[in-house]
């Protein structure tokens, strides 16, 4: 069925995965707009749209792969190229979005996913359409609307479906930060549900940081023989307890 807008869609693609975009096209009955997009020998990129854009619907679709930051390159030069050929919208269709798991501030580093929203809007896309955010706050991170689809229905449905034995398994979070979206598959396969624990060790440059706030203290032994001469010390006694809950 074409859900298209009336007014006039177009649908391009980048280099990242053609073959989704292909599907795509042909499950709405349109075929893909034309436009090249390559790099020169330098590797700069570069992207030359054959299709008229001026008053249109347009859908870039692209996600992130082992090359990230070209895949990036591609979207936002077709965005931008788009967004001066007076398209009317630039819905960016982008399955994963890149440095999605960079959402947060650590140390003296950069909130890389908030950097690369700001870039996709100065671009021109105006509408975002993506899957599975690790944090729904990065949504804030636009200045345009962001629709954030859910795949497990559909990973349910392939669970229940294609392993025949699925009833014996158990549902695994690899840490106590998946632990939440873990017990969601778990309560609605009705299986158990196990959390690996542990906590990640901080680099050395990390722990001697200038910002860890306050400063470690250095333990002082006090030895009562230094100041009084001929009087022993008392050595210090250690009391261990132990409670049983």
């Amino acid at each position: 069925m074409n859900t298209l807008p009336k007014t006039g869609a177009v649908i391009f693609t980048g280099n990242s995965h053609r073959e989704l975009a292909q599907l795509i096209s042909s499950r709405l009955g349109v075929a893909l707009g034309d436009a090249d997009v390559f790099q020169k020998s330098n590797r700069e990129t570069m992207v030359n749209i054959a299709d008229s854009v001026r008053g249109k619907d347009v859908f870039i679709i692209q996600t992130a792969t082992k090359d990230v930051n070209n895949d990036i390159m591609e979207l936002l030069v077709m965005a931008y190229a788009c967004k001066t050929s007076s398209a009317r919208k630039i819905i960016g269709v982008i399955p994963y979005l890149p440095y999605c798991k960079q959402s947060k501030m650590r140390k003296r580093g950069a909130i890389v996913s908030k950097l690369l929203a700001k870039m996709m809007c100065r671009a021109g896309i105006t509408h975002l359409i993506t899957m599975d955010l690790p944090q729904k706050e990065i949504q804030g991170f636009f200045d345009v609307p962001v629709d954030n689809l859910r795949a497990s229905s559909f990973l349910l449905n392939y669970v229940r479906t294609s392993i025949p034995d699925y009833t014996n398994a158990v549902i695994v979070a690899k840490n106590p930060g998946t632990a939440k979206r873990a017990q969601s598959f778990a309560e609605r396969l009705r299986l158990g549900l196990a959390v690996i624990h542990g906590v990640q060790k901080e680099a050395e440059s990390d722990e001697v940081d200038g910002r860890h706030s306050p400063p470690p203290i250095i333990s002082r032994t006090y030895d009562p023989s230094s100041e009084f001469e001929g009087v022993p010390g008392k050595p210090l006694s250690c009391i261990l307890v132990i409670l049983n809950f």
